[in-house]
């Protein structure tokens, strides 16, 4: 079992409102840190149509519960009607609740009483380096970190499971169900995009659609916890920056399914772009986990000049490659930005054997930096 770097308690005992892609774990975090907890597993068709039938149940079950005490309902967007009778129940009863679910985005779109801020907001990420004996990188360039796909010799089919069971159970539940063979087509397209600028336009030519349309789906990838749209850095002075966001899968391995990228070796073109994936995973996880108010942005000039990863404002800039030995010619980037940034930490991630100054940067070998960022020595 993984030990999740996610902690749900804090010193309230607030309720927690805990989000997550399928299958990233949260019901096993639930029943791993709460085993003794009262537990509605709305997945199970007896509760389903019970409570469905009659919300009002769940107060009448917890009319004797004693306060303080913690209730978790998994997969609550199924039956939304209930969030009236949670809130009802933390302001009456002083119950606790975690209420889990894929996403908040049907909650929000039909108006659901989200508790008015009576509930702190968590997200479960995929798998992170620090939550896995014996990291192997390779596995998870090729893999992914969804955890029954890191851990399958080949994941293949479950990808083809996964992507089959979001379109049917999360897009269809939207009101493009309609149009889900464009919506399948544009994440195929979108996986082509995967660590690179978005071009609505472009994309939205390649889908046979329009770009209006392929800005909404982009949000229904954000919204539905999918993908990450990374904002263009824009404070420095000395050269025009490019504003149009990258775009990143929430997982790497779901980025090579749909770009049909397999057995991926060190060394490829394929390699780089999975490896920059995998890092710019584990900074999301990094300041999700911390709940740091530090953006994450990237940094590109209209002459070219870029950076893959810029913490806060222009505080840490880190390029990521993938080459075995980082040289003078990589650090074109990191250079032209510490012209604004002269105070910057300037890092670059690679496949280097050891860690080492060049130029005034530190190259960090990626197993060695990954081990730092999870030990706070890079933040």
């Amino acid at each position: 079992m993984y030990i999740r770097k996610l902690l749900l308690d804090d010193e309230n005992n607030d309720s927690v409102f805990l989000w997550g892609a399928r299958q990233v774990g949260k019901t096993t975090l639930l029943e791993s840190q709460y085993p003794n907890a009262r537990y509605y597993d709305l997945l199970q068709s007896t509760e389903f149509e019970r409570l469905f039938r009659r919300p009002s149940l769940l107060s009448e079950e917890l009319e004797l519960a004693l306060e303080g005490e913690l209730v978790i309902i998994d997969e609550i967007q199924k039956i939304p009607q209930l969030l009236d009778e949670v809130q009802r129940l933390i302001h009456k009863k002083k119950l606790r609740f975690i209420l889990s679910g894929s996403s908040p985005r049907k909650l929000k779109r039909i108006g659901a009483n989200l508790l008015g801020g009576r509930a702190l907001k968590k997200t479960l990420l995929p798998l992170v380096s620090a939550e896995i004996p014996d990291f192997d990188l390779l596995k998870a360039v090729n893999n992914g970190m969804i955890p029954r796909h890191y851990a399958a010799r080949n994941p293949w089919d479950r990808f083809r499971a996964y992507i089959g069971v979001y379109l049917n159970e999360e897009i269809r539940e939207e009101a493009i169900s309609r149009k889900l063979n464009s919506f399948s087509r544009f994440l195929e397209v979108a996986a082509f995009s995967n660590t690179e600028m978005v071009v609505y336009k472009n994309i939205a030519q390649d889908c046979g659609i329009d770009h209006r349309t392929v800005k909404e789906y982009f949000e229904i990838l954000q919204d539905t916890l999918i993908g990450y749209l990374i904002p263009g850095f824009s404070a420095t002075k000395k050269r025009r920056a490019i504003l149009a966001p990258k775009f990143y899968y929430f997982d790497v391995g779901v980025a090579n399914y749909l770009s049909n990228r397999k057995n991926i070796q060190q060394g490829t073109e394929a390699f780089g772009h999975a490896f920059e994936h995998l890092i710019i995973q584990e900074l999301i996880g990094y300041l999700n986990y911390q709940n740091s108010d530090q953006a994450l942005t990237y940094w590109r000039t209209s002459s070219g000049y870029e950076v893959d990863a810029i913490i806060g404002h222009g505080r840490i800039a880190i390029e990521i490659k993938s080459s075995n030995e980082v040289n003078s010619r990589h650090l074109k980037g990191l250079k032209a930005f510490l012209e604004d940034f002269p105070e910057a930490r300037a890092i670059v991630v690679s496949m280097d054997k050891s860690k080492r100054i060049l130029n005034g940067v530190e190259v960090f070998p990626a197993n060695d930096f990954l081990k730092a960022l999870w030990k706070g020595e890079i933040m």
